[in-house]
């Protein structure tokens, strides 16, 4: 196996399995940190827009740099097509692969056997099996939940799923497929969403893509229609107790949030317990969100970004009462994917931090956060080349992040 060592400046760590949002005791009060020294922007490329933010440091933040000596590995080239990666209480990682495998990985790399007995995906195109995570009495009850593309008639749908594993750990036993993204399929291939986490209440948040075509776009503002949309259900796949409700005929019982194009990261904040998620736009305006209950996201309405022959989105707004703007965005784009918050006491300076694994930019982006605005953006593993698909922290409170090409990083202290 090949390792790659690079020393960037980087910092902090702690664990916490990537699909709760349970928080780490006695962690040092965000307010009392020293503030990073800032930098002009890191991106320097032409938008692809002219249009304008609505508020100073909405996009182009100033960067910073970490300051304390990290270590990156290659420990594992083995993986295909890896889509999800969370960490396990004994410190491997479970990781789902695209075409429609789960793999055990240890810590040094050590990829395991194929677990069998996961229902049929479909893996054309943006399709496959995606995000998942763990119970969060999972050493107890072995309960694993994922999404993935399924085949349904007219086409295929987002669907969520769960089963245990086998005391074997070679096995899924009694999957089930819990939830789908109805009212109907999409003949495309594209835009699934694709995340899962569990909320503080033991409830599952599940992000749904609109599906990209231009028919299914506009059923991201529609309420009776579970795509483009983040959702909250409990583990069985019923709506969740406490759920907003939303305005408009056939409401949906089981929607959070709306308006959403293709929301491939969620996490939760380690102190403020927020869900905060990231969002492909389309060319230009790819976004981060603080989510908040019952809150319309805007697209298609309003956006930051353009088709991608050049042409305007709707009206081509960037805002509309009623509707949120993003925390940040980027123009142009580095596709934003999977993304984690850093807790822990590792690398300090990283605490409370917004990792965010970045697909077309081939890169990791660090957040920092500040009055819930991006105080300033760093760029990590950026000469990697690689396609950054997702990223998570372990109980060793390193980093690891896996990439298209297959690829499994850990990012720690040198």
């Amino acid at each position: 196996m090949k390792l790659q060592t690079n020393h960037l400046w980087v910092a902090a760590a702690f664990f916490t399995f990537s699909c709760t949002s349970e928080m780490e005791e006695n962690l040092p009060d965000p307010e009392d940190q020293v503030m990073e020294t800032l930098y002009p922007p890191i991106e320097t490329n032409p938008a692809n827009t002219g249009y304008a933010p609505a508020f100073t440091g909405q996009t182009r933040a100033n960067s910073v740099k970490t300051v304390t000596p990290v270590k990156t590995e290659v420990i594992s080239s083995a993986l295909t097509a890896p889509w999800g990666i969370t960490s396990m209480p004994d410190g491997r990682l479970l990781i789902t692969q695209k075409a429609g495998t789960m793999r055990i990985v240890s810590s040094a790399g050590t990829v395991g056997a194929a677990i069998t007995g996961i229902p049929s995906v479909n893996s054309n195109g943006q399709g496959g099996l995606l995000g998942l995570c763990l119970d969060p009495q999972f050493g107890s009850n072995k309960m694993i939940y994922w999404v993935f593309s399924e085949n349904v008639t007219g086409g295929t749908v987002t669907a969520v799923a769960k089963g245990k594993l086998s005391a074997s750990e070679t096995a899924i036993e009694n999957p089930t497929v819990i939830y789908r993204a109805n009212p109907s399929a999409s003949a495309g291939n594209l835009h699934y969403g694709g995340r899962i986490l569990f909320d503080s209440t033991g409830n599952l948040l599940v992000s749904t893509g609109e599906r990209s075509d231009i028919s299914t776009r506009p059923l991201a503002q529609s309420v009776s229609a579970a795509i483009g949309k983040i959702i909250r259900i409990t583990k069985d796949g019923q709506p969740a107790a406490g759920n907003p409700t939303f305005a408009g005929s056939g409401s949906l019982p089981e929607l959070y949030s709306i308006g959403h194009r293709n929301p491939q990261g969620m996490a939760i904040h380690p102190t403020t317990g927020e869900l905060w998620q990231s969002e492909h736009g389309p060319r230009g305006g790819d976004e981060i969100n603080k989510v908040t209950a019952g809150a319309n996201y805007g697209w298609p309405t309003i956006t930051y970004g353009i088709e991608y022959d050049g042409g305007t989105i709707g009206s081509g707004i960037q805002q509309q009462a009623g509707m949120q703007q993003p925390v940040y965005y980027w123009d142009p784009v580095i596709s934003p994917s999977g993304m984690t918050f850093y807790r822990g006491n590792l690398i300090p300076e990283w605490q409370n931090n917004l990792f965010v694994a970045a697909l077309s930019g081939k890169h990791i982006v660090r957040l920092v956060i500040k009055d819930n605005k991006i105080y300033g953006e760093e760029r990590l593993l950026a000469t990697e080349d690689q396609r950054f698909r997702d990223v998570t922290q372990g109980i060793d409170g390193s980093l690891y992040a896996i990439t298209d090409g297959g690829r499994l990083y850990k990012i720690s202290k040198q």
